[in-house]
């Protein structure tokens, strides 16, 4: 299993426990990561507000890199901001031959071309789809039965695409939890937004949202997502929001659960993780031996 690893912005600076705890687990279950050379920014969230052929641009020039350096691999990108833009320049530029031109035309100012042969994944696809949850229960060293998880997709890796689940009851999340032995709860907010970028912009508005989340999980020993905004949003506002709770990457806790190293992981970095929180999770797994 190889893919054209797009770790995107966030996952280089603010998100670094999410890059580094992924590709520690990619290894761990055997699929290879090769980073696309000279990636550069997929646009994030502002750039459709400002040229929506640029919008397209930005992140089809990523997938003509690794349409060069790494032919005939799917793009693996676990940002869903990321995967989201990724996504959509595979869809339209492959829907409207125009539209590629135009991209083509853009990106020939790097002698740069896109002819649409690239597909792009998003991690907890590969997960579930290629690596599957027999070979993650399989690699699970460490057992967390009694640890409740609650599942938190986000909106951008299902809506508008729906690749690889159902926007509007996710299961992908929850199956690859499941497959860790930890408690996932069952829980309607899993698909509900946290305010994403408006918690920067206009963060009243966005406050709501994310209390509203909070507050939902609150059965919950900690939050588990595989977005960075949503773990950012949850884990800065918790204040204000009057609401603590853990929140981590999907791939910390998926290491811890294979056995790997906590410091590779970067989980006491994440700032809603507190100590109290760390030390109980052995506590957790033993009292599930004796159960």
């Amino acid at each position: 299993m190889n893919y054209a690893y797009y770790p995107g912005c966030s996952l280089k600076e603010s998100a670094r426990e999410y890059d580094l705890s992924t590709q520690a687990v990619m290894e761990s279950l055997g699929a290879k990561l090769t980073e696309i050379p000279d990636w550069t920014c997929c646009g994030a969230s502002a750039a459709e507000a400002v040229d929506d052929l640029l919008s397209l641009a930005l992140p089809a020039r990523n997938l003509a890199l690794a349409e060069r350096h790494l032919p005939g691999l799917d793009v693996l990108a676990p940002c869903s901001a990321c995967y989201l833009n990724l996504r959509r320049a595979q869809e339209e530029t492959n829907r409207e031959r125009r539209v590629r031109d135009e991209v083509n035309a853009m990106l020939g100012a790097e002698s740069l071309s896109y002819g649409g042969g690239v597909t792009v994944r998003h991690l907890l696809d590969v997960l579930v789809n290629d690596i599957g949850p027999e070979r993650i229960e399989a690699a699970v060293k460490h057992f967390y039965p009694l640890l409740k998880v609650a599942p938190y997709s986000g909106c951008q890796i299902l809506r508008p695409y729906r690749v690889f689940d159902d926007p509007e009851h996710p299961t992908a999340l929850g199956r690859v939890l499941k497959a860790m032995y930890v408690d996932v709860l069952d829980w309607k907010a899993g698909n509900a937004c946290c305010g994403a970028s408006l918690a920067a912009t206009k963060h009243k508005v966005a406050l709501p949202a994310i209390r509203a989340v909070l507050d939902a999980a609150s059965e919950a020993d900690c939050i588990v997502t595989v977005c960075p905004m949503c773990q950012m949003n949850l884990e800065l506002y918790q204040k204000e929001a009057g609401r603590r709770m853990p929140v981590l990457y999907l791939t910390q806790l998926m290491g811890l659960a294979l056995g790997l190293p906590e410091q590779l992981l970067r989980v006491a970095h994440n700032l809603s993780v507190t100590p109290d929180f760390l030390r109980s999770l052995p506590d957790k797994a033993a009292e599930a031996a004796t159960t």
